[in-house]
């Protein structure tokens, strides 16, 4: 194999194809999350961008060395993806409800707002919204656990090439992410007293549409 237009073209191609899940689930945290800096964003995006470029080298790995464990977890993939998915969306759902019974809705926060400081209502917000660093790393395993299988199309590809294509796929990733994260903002600027519980069935319906996705094809 050798470098040639066909080799970037087809990287590239792979890289939005690959990137559709985690597209979804950052337009989700940009809902959930609609006041996020920049630092953040590019955090996020770049979380899924690493675990869509780790993934395939994992499989191009796993192809040359152990193929027959690869194989083996492949067809679990789909499930690992739906558990994950799952546990988030339940979780982000039950506590936005718990938050609203407890009187914690942006409405509640608003009538409270007369006897808080602005720094303390913009910070109770802030941590009740806030995507933790753990729940983003299961959010890039389960978007791109499909990646596995990518390294066995790269089998012909020394490791070189498997690492400049997994590099162009994580680029892509990232661009991709970041508009999703963009349109998220907006969308979560008009449903803000609704966002978690949006994101979370988003979550769960992305979590279900890999599973049959994957039985079925």
């Amino acid at each position: 194999m050798h470098y040639d237009i066909l080799f970037f073209v087809n990287s590239i191609l792979l890289g939005v194809g690959l990137a559709m899940d985690a597209f979804s689930v950052s337009v989700t945290n940009g809902i959930v999350e609609p006041d996020m800096k920049n630092s953040r964003r590019n955090l996020i995006a770049g979380t899924y961008a690493f675990f869509q470029f780790i993934m395939p080298v994992i499989g191009w790995i796993a192809v040359h060395t152990i193929i027959g464990y690869f194989n083996a977890l492949e067809r679990f993939t789909p499930v690992i993806a739906l558990i994950l998915l799952l546990f988030i969306g339940i979780k982000m759902i039950v506590e936005a409800v718990q938050d609203r019974k407890a009187g914690n809705s942006p409405d509640a926060a608003a009538e409270d707002a007369a006897d808080a400081t602005t720094d303390d209502v913009a910070a109770s917000v802030s941590r009740g919204k806030e995507l933790t660093f753990r729940l983003l790393v299961i959010q890039g395993i389960a978007t791109s656990i499909d990646a596995l299988s990518v390294g066995v199309t790269f089998a012909e590809y020394d490791l070189v090439m498997a690492l400049v294509a997994s590099i162009i796929i994580a680029v892509v990733t990232f661009g991709i992410c970041i508009v999703g994260l963009h349109i998220g903002r907006k969308v979560g600027e008009r449903f803000s007293d609704k966002a978690s519980i949006i994101g979370g069935c988003i979550l769960i319906f992305i979590g279900l549409e890999i599973f049959f996705r994957g039985v079925i094809f």
